[in-house]
């Protein structure tokens, strides 16, 4: 279990700040963690998961396949 303090968030608030950091341009730690309220490093790890995803052909951060976001 994690600790009281750890935040959990929603796949799907995960897939929209992930595609916020794409579609911005902005770099991720200076404006978009800081926009959301959120650890710079949680969402480099969202980004860095969802990449290696993509690469690998498999699902994304949400379980959710490249094609079934396309959708």
């Amino acid at each position: 279990m994690g600790s009281k303090y750890t935040k959990r968030y929603s796949d799907e608030y995960k897939r929209d700040a992930i595609e916020l950091v794409r579609s911005s341009g902005r770099t991720v730690t200076t404006d978009v963690a800081r926009e959301l309220g959120i650890s710079s490093e949680s969402l480099r790890g969202w980004v860095k998961k969802a990449r290696a995803a993509e690469a690998a052909g498999s699902a994304g951060p949400a379980g959710v396949s490249a094609d079934a976001r396309d959708e």
